[in-house]
């Protein structure tokens, strides 16, 4: 059985829909990334599989417990570890004091290990917390009581960029013990080093479901080369080619070519995404005189970008059908 299970869901606030009909299954013991931009839906998502609201429409289960069963879903909670993207907290009280009662209500099994990674001033007013020292204590809260499941949204917002690895590394440790990862982000570096699988959020709906490695492999490869003398007009326009562009020498046009009056080492470099197949690339840059040549892995933002661009649809069409061309 899936941890979290959603079918149709769909949650409207008067006229204005937040989610429509969300389908997606998150498997036990995976981390699943749930991209989109503020705004798109994942707080909403979050809030109608914590029970916090009720859905329009669809359904959805988490561990099992329909989220609009009150009784099976807060059993089906004592095993959820929840972090919210703005956590609240009595500012008057202190953190040790806050772990203690959360402790009493769903016990505390991890907090002195929990601690040693993440170390909030416990003996503090939580009024006088920094936004990251907040968060350490929420992400302690989280897992204190050692849930199979946890939701989180925008997990590492506020936390340094060494926080933010020590973050990401317990994560990482987590799924290889079996818990599973609900988690909300707009960060596409972190979903990277963490998640499965990603579902893409859109204006309240989901326009991808996919793995990581296949978001990756759709956005293609960039290349740098940089040929000696100048080029032909065209002499890149290949299929599988995209937003190319030249710096260095001027190109030449085809038929002509150009003196290097003296400096046979004169250049010109090329940038471009390439989605085809390696052998054709290969085989057509056999012809220059190469210099240097870079072939790295796109970034998934690129990937990303495609659902918010303004032409996305188009763009997304595009490379899907050359990459089934190849």
């Amino acid at each position: 059985m899936p941890a979290i299970n959603t079918d149709d869901l769909t949650k409207s606030y008067g006229d204005v829909r937040g989610i429509e009909d969300l389908s997606f299954d998150v498997e036990e013991g995976e981390v699943f990334g749930f991209l989109g931009p503020n705004g798109a839906g994942k707080t909403t998502t979050i809030r109608t599989l914590m029970g916090f609201q009720s859905p329009t429409s669809g359904s959805a289960t988490v561990l099992g417990a329909d989220v609009t069963d009150v009784d099976a879903l807060r059993e089906a909670r004592s095993r959820v570890g929840y972090l919210p993207s703005e956590p609240g907290f009595d500012e008057r009280v202190t953190g040790r004091r806050l772990l203690e009662y959360h402790g009493a209500l769903r016990g505390d099994s991890r907090s002195d290990e929990l601690l040693e990674l993440f170390d909030p001033p416990l003996d503090r007013p939580v009024g006088d917390y920094s936004r990251g020292n907040r968060q350490m204590l929420a992400i302690v809260m989280a897992f204190m009581h050692d849930p199979d499941l946890l939701i989180m949204d925008e997990p590492t917002s506020g936390l340094d960029p060494l926080k933010q690895e020590t973050f990401l590394e317990f994560v990482r440790a987590e799924r290889e013990r079996g818990t599973t990862f609900f988690f909300s982000s707009h960060v596409l570096s972190e979903v990277r080093k963490v998640c499965d699988r990603v579902g893409i959020i859109r204006e309240g709906r989901l326009v991808e479901l996919s793995t990581v490695e296949s978001l990756l492999s759709r956005s293609g490869k960039r290349v740098r080369t940089t040929v000696t003398g100048g080029l032909e007009d065209g002499a890149f326009e290949i299929p599988g080619v995209h937003d190319r562009t030249i710096s260095g020498r001027a190109s030449t046009r085809e038929g002509s070519r150009e003196s290097t009056r003296g400096d046979e080492r004169a250049s010109t470099t090329v940038s471009f995404t390439y989605t085809g197949a390696y052998d054709p690339l290969l085989d057509h840059l056999r012809q220059f005189d190469l210099q240097d040549l870079s072939i790295e892995e796109a970034p998934l933002e690129d990937v990303f970008m495609r659902f918010y661009d303004a032409e996305a649809d188009e763009a997304v069409e595009r490379v899907e059908g050359e990459t089934e061309d190849v």
